[in-house]
């Protein structure tokens, strides 16, 4: 059964090149000009995914996404955002956007996103027993961790950071959505203190980090085991 892909975006030149692309993965499209539209698709249509596009002409696209959630809580969505616009990515993941792509954008990247999106909405059904990238394994029923080969203790609070970054594998995450994964200080310098203590733990080169990357202005994303966009 084909996938089907709501195409959110003003301009029909995006639109055309979205849904040319996406019809060489075998993916159907449905498309919509502006939040009105939209609506009307999701509400006649089964959609598998959105592409949301935050500058529509009738509504936020903020707006729009935190709609969708009320309705359609588990569909996932990637955002396009300007490369600039650091604020409203930010929002846009806070209120539970899967993941972005910016401006301009190329077409290999947004299916990786897309690919990405889905595996983890599947995922979310059973938590994976065992999580391994890059050299890292983590026994999520034992508790165990290891980097090539060789054990590596973490304290409580680092293994809570790295769980839920395991859970969420692929997708970029806000500082504000972990820190309130693990109620903890609201405060960023504690978050990246953190960061910093699991990359000399986990990585090879913390200087040059291949697992736990950081998304500029936004927060982190723990590289999902084939997620090609961050290979």
């Amino acid at each position: 059964m084909s996938m089907n892909i709501l195409v959110i975006d003003d301009e029909p030149p995006i639109r055309k090149l979205l849904r040319m692309g996406l019809a060489t993965q075998g993916y159907q499209t449905f498309e919509a000009p502006n939040g009105r539209t939209a609506l009307d698709v999701l509400s006649r249509e089964t959609v598998n995914l959105i592409i949301l596009d935050l500058g529509l002409p009738d509504m936020r696209g903020h707006d729009l996404l935190r709609v969708i959630r009320k309705d359609f809580r588990d569909l996932p969505v990637v955002v396009l955002s300007s490369r600039d616009d650091e604020a409203g990515k930010v929002e846009a993941l806070d209120l539970g956007a899967d993941d972005y792509v910016t401006k301009p954008f190329g077409m290999g990247e947004l299916l990786a996103r897309i690919r990405a999106a889905l595996r983890h909405q599947l995922a979310v059904q059973g938590e994976r027993a065992l999580f391994e990238v890059d050299g890292l394994s983590v026994d999520l029923v034992r508790r165990l961790v290891r980097v090539r080969g060789a054990d590596v203790k973490l304290t409580p609070r680092e293994y809570d950071f790295l769980r839920v970054l395991i859970q969420h594998a692929g997708k970029a995450l806000t500082h504000a959505q972990l820190m309130s994964a693990v109620s903890t200080s609201s405060d960023p310098q504690y978050l990246r203190v953190y960061m910093r203590q699991l990359r000399l733990k986990l990585e090879a080169d913390p200087e040059r980090p291949r697992i736990l990357l950081t998304e500029t202005g936004v927060g982190y994303r723990l590289r999902s085991p084939d997620d090609e966009a961050q290979a």
